[in-house]
């Protein structure tokens, strides 16, 4: 080991004099700790911000968040009576009861489900009885679909929410006329349920010293079943406990806490809370700096963040390739950019080249990209805000996380070469919930394999390459789809390109792209022109199929799969 290129931590130079090489324990020992200690020197502060498309709001200070988050923690564990440990699935976008309830589930000691709202009822069934949830809060406009498939789970209690909860009474019911009776989004059910509102109240009745439910919780505790999003098999659950998101709340405010400004910041959330992303960089580590989070319940169409921008003094914002691409092309951003934004952070996908130099250019900001997994809490490297930083890396890792990049065989790669991405460090799952074999797979000697392939350059910063399950053999060489995304993307009439690996008779494998224009009249012959400055013979798509749009996950990451799916039935019919 001591021949590693990667033993010597040649990243750390770039640390400089704002992060620190070694961190502190954290001195909390829970996230409701955490959480009521920010609350109590924030107390009068606005933590919370909701934005309808349309500009209405409602507001929740964190003297607000803690009083509310401890009457449901009440209801949980004397109104439901469940136990430390229990589990309680949360489904709802962006809103201000997102924060109240999952934060009352983990000060009454049980653990948080994250679900997607856009699942569908199998997605869901899968989740709940996989999890063994006992209880639910929902958002109506999905309680039918819960209705069909309630029966098939553990689920005890079912709390139902409304996207404008907390609003002052007249706008909230302005918005909720208009979702139910105008745009007809509020399903009706016959759901045994209870709203929000009531469940706070019987919490408050039935009382209890909700300090006495958290305050045994430990570094090691299970906090969240946080499930992988599924795009390449059956969803599991990561446990992530209160030790791993503190530490890595630690990590990534020593990567990027030089920037944040306690009680100052004003952070705009389009990414979805339910999403590990979001949910440790907005929600966690602002709300114990003291920030206001501007929360965005869908940033599609891109239009419904022109409200949010345009009204609040946003100083930072979190986003993947395709919202920050999103933005670019809408003339009311362009014409007026957020004039106080001190960064923005990319991650959950690579960052297009081109899309980095344009945001730059027009914000005046920078864009640094980070990137991590679920699995990892989920920061493991970012680019830092001060010294050199390097475009189209991924940065370096953060304090406290050792990377190596391994062959197929578990041995370090030399330089230069690629390999499989492994980390080590505190913010590493503890293992997927009730499935040791797959656990085994990816935690080997305390390592987490990552299944992405990255190159890491002399000056330790690293560079992922591509998805080792989305690797394209053409006649023997690697393609990796991401080199050649970007290389489209580069095309100033290109808005959005996703590359796949289809059969090929004589090569393999061929590469197919699909591209979704910004100039209507580009061609596939200009664009295949342009490719051939940027990409070697065999990197060159053979194909090139222009759509409207291309299919996304709910947080905005192109599905390469849905695609390479889509060929496999054509291929299959065709015989």
């Amino acid at each position: 080991m001591t021949d590693s290129p990667y033993a010597s931590k040649p990243w750390l130079p770039h640390y400089g004099q704002t992060i620190p090489r070694e961190l502190p324990r954290p001195v909390d020992a829970s996230l409701p700790a955490m959480a009521t200690r920010a609350a109590q020197r924030f107390a009068k502060q606005l933590a919370f911000t909701c934005v309808m498309p349309n500009g209405m709001y409602g507001n929740l200070s964190y003297a607000e968040v803690d009083a509310k988050s401890d009457d449901f923690a009440r209801y949980l564990r004397q109104v439901c009576k469940l136990q430390e440990g229990d589990r309680v699935a949360v489904q709802m976008p962006n809103c201000l009861s997102y924060p109240v309830v999952l934060l009352g589930i983990l000060k009454a000691g049980c653990v948080a489900v994250n679900t997607n709202p856009l699942y569908t009822p199998a997605e869901m069934a899968h989740q709940f009885k996989d999890s063994g949830a006992k209880a639910i809060v929902i958002v109506d406009l999905f309680a039918d679909k819960l209705e069909a498939i309630l029966a098939q789970t553990q689920i005890q209690h079912v709390v139902l929410t409304r996207v404008p909860e907390f609003f002052p009474s007249l706008v909230g019911g302005i918005v909720y006329g208009v979702m139910k009776h105008w745009n007809r989004l509020i399903p009706a059910h016959r759901l045994q349920a209870v709203r929000l509102p009531e469940a706070l109240a019987q919490g408050a009745r039935a009382g209890g010293a909700v300090r006495e439910w958290w305050q045994g919780l430990h570094h090691g505790s299970l906090a969240l079943l946080q499930y992988t999003g599924g795009t390449t098999g059956v969803a599991k659950g990561a446990m992530l406990s209160h030790g791993n998101l503190l530490w890595n709340l630690q990590q990534m405010l020593g990567m990027c806490g030089s920037h944040i400004e306690p009680g100052k910041e004003v952070v705009l959330t389009a990414l979805p809370l339910y999403h590990v992303f979001a949910f440790t960089v907005n929600f966690l580590a602002m709300f114990e700096r003291g920030a206001r989070n501007i929360l965005v319940p869908s940033p599609r169409p891109i239009q419904n963040l022109q409200r949010a921008l345009e009204n609040y003094r946003i100083t930072w914002l979190t986003g993947v390739n395709t919202l920050y691409n999103a933005l670019l092309n809408e003339e009311w951003f362009i014409a007026y950019p957020p004039k106080h934004i001190k960064a923005a952070g990319g991650g959950g996908a690579a960052m297009h080249h081109a899309v980095v130099e344009r945001w730059e250019a027009v914000t005046k900001a920078p864009l640094v990209e980070g990137y991590g997994l679920t699995e990892s809490s989920p920061v493991a490297c970012f680019q830092p805000l001060t010294g050199g930083r390097k475009l189209d890396t991924i940065g370096v890792p953060a304090p406290m996380t050792e990377v190596r990049l391994v062959n197929d065989d578990g041995q370090d790669v030399p330089l230069g070469e690629p390999g499989e991405l492994i980390l080590r460090g505190p913010q590493v799952m503890q293992g997927y919930w009730q499935r040791p074999e797959e656990t085994a797979k990816v935690i080997k000697d305390g390592w987490l394999y990552t299944g992405d392939v990255a190159v890491m350059s002399a000056d330790g910063t690293f560079k992922i390459v591509d998805r080792k399950k989305d690797l394209i053999l053409v006649s023997g060489f690697n393609v990796y789809p991401n080199e050649v995304e970007d290389a489209l993307a580069r095309h100033e009439g290109v808005m959005e390109a996703a590359v796949i690996g289809v059969p090929d008779r004589k090569s393999g494998e061929a590469v197919r792209a699909y591209v979704v224009r910004r100039d209507p009249a580009l061609s596939a012959e200009t664009l295949m022109q342009h490719c051939k400055g940027l990409l070697t013979g065999y990197k060159m798509p053979v194909h090139i199929e222009f759509r409207d749009e291309l299919p996304k996950t709910p947080v905005g990451k192109i599905l390469r799969k849905d695609l390479r799916n889509e060929v496999l039935a054509t291929l299959s019919k065709k015989g």
